[in-house]
């Protein structure tokens, strides 16, 4: 398809899973009527964000993929026509867990999942005590309306992983993301980090000539305002569309499909990629002959 409707589901949320899950179903089914095809949830939808300390309890919040959020989600997906984007905490075996996006296509065909591979671990954002880093590779999805490249949250600072996602013939870039301002930070430190997290993703949009859709929560949890903040950049870096810093939002954007062709000839980065001298790329510092 030339154009489609994405819907951005940019919501708070609470400590009780079936709660959040209701909830998030609710907003899909508010995004099918204004007309979404593809609808992307942030990132640990289900839940708080966990991650802000470390607590074996917190892992009784993990389940199977596909499991009983996927189920309930396929239902929705079918009836409505839509394909939906679930980031979930996903038990893979007795100690063995990972931080996980489902995608389900708009007949609720279970499509595959992408298991997020970098794992960040900041004050307020311990995720390397929960999740294992992801061993699918990177992924892209044939879905009814487009083919989705999903990466997650702290993927979006690494050009790599976007670069390759594209290259996997992704037409669109889906961040889930869940990230906000600690409450000792000032407002210049906020708003630096706020355009430090929308210029990278953009930069991916400019650099792979793709739409990129990012989806954040809002909400204060523990000592962290997440900043909401979502939004949609164009194959050429311009944001079409930004949410709220405050408030929840079901948004519905339309692409055009047909712009990275034209992006990409008039601006052809992929033409001229050296990759006979990139093979530096894969050491940790180029520090050594």
């Amino acid at each position: 398809m030339s154009k489609v409707k994405v819907g951005l589901v940019q919501m708070s949320c609470t400590a009780d899973k079936e709660t959040n899950l209701q909830k998030a179903m609710a907003k899909i089914r508010e995004a099918a009527a204004k007309g979404a095809q593809i609808v992307c949830l942030q990132e640990l939808f289900t839940s708080l964000y966990f991650c802000d300390e470390e607590d074996y309890d917190n892992f009784k919040l993990a389940e199977a993929i596909p499991g009983p959020s996927t189920d309930e989600l396929s239902v929705v997906a079918a009836e409505l026509n839509v394909v939906i984007i679930a980031s979930l905490f996903e038990k893979r075996a007795q100690g063995l867990y990972h931080n996980t996006t489902a995608v389900l296509d708009a007949d609720g065909k279970y499509l595959g999942k992408y298991r997020k591979m970098h794992i960040p671990d900041d004050p307020g954002f311990y995720e390397k005590f929960y999740f294992t880093p992801g061993d699918l590779g990177y992924k892209v999805f044939k879905t009814k309306y487009a083919n989705l490249g999903v990466l997650i949250c702290w993927d979006q600072w690494y050009p790599e992983a976007a670069r390759i996602t594209a290259l996997m013939g992704a037409e669109i870039l889906f961040y889930p993301t869940a990230i906000g301002w600690a409450h000792t930070q000032d407002l210049p430190t906020n708003t630096e980090q706020y355009n430090a997290w929308q210029t990278i993703q953009r930069s991916h949009g400019v650099a792979n000539g793709v739409h990129v859709v990012s989806v954040n929560r809002v909400g204060v949890e523990a000592g962290v305002k997440f900043w909401g903040g979502s939004f949609v950049a164009n194959p050429f870096g311009t944001v079409i569309y930004q949410a709220s810093h405050d408030d929840e939002e079901v948004i519905v954007q339309e692409l055009d499909l047909t712009e990275t062709d034209s992006y990409r000839t008039h601006w052809p980065f992929l033409r001229d990629r050296r990759i006979d001298s990139y093979q530096p790329i894969t050491k940790r510092l180029i520090d050594e002959d």
